[in-house]
């Protein structure tokens, strides 16, 4: 299949699932740390509802931004506590990215 043929996954109304690639990717990634055993479904549970409580998200907030940035919030979590990974690495791949993307001339793929 070509990758112009692959259109984004619709939501129940007929809007995109993701609005960008990253909230993908935080999924994707959360689901791989379950699969590999680095954290269990509930860690996962667990820590998107404690993301979602921290940034008081109710009715009114319930949006696909807020829910999102839970998400990230909640994979951090567990990366740290889990997987090894320090809030200054993550800090410093945050600003390799950064810097990438900043310096990357437009319509090209952007590389660490």
């Amino acid at each position: 299949m070509q990758a112009d043929m692959i259109k984004p996954l619709p939501r129940l109304d007929d809007e995109p699932t993701f609005n960008d690639a990253w909230q993908a990717q935080v999924l994707a990634i959360a689901q791989n740390l379950i699969a590999e055993g680095a954290i269990t479904a509930d860690d996962w549970s667990n820590a998107l509802g404690a993301a979602l409580r921290e940034l008081q998200v109710d009715a009114e907030s319930d949006t696909v931004e807020n829910y999102y940035q839970a998400a990230l919030n909640a994979l951090e979590t567990l990366l740290q506590a889990h997987c090894g990974v320090s809030k200054d690495m993550l800090d410093g791949r945050k600003k390799d990215w950064t810097r990438a993307y900043e310096t990357t001339p437009h319509g090209q793929p952007v590389k660490l």
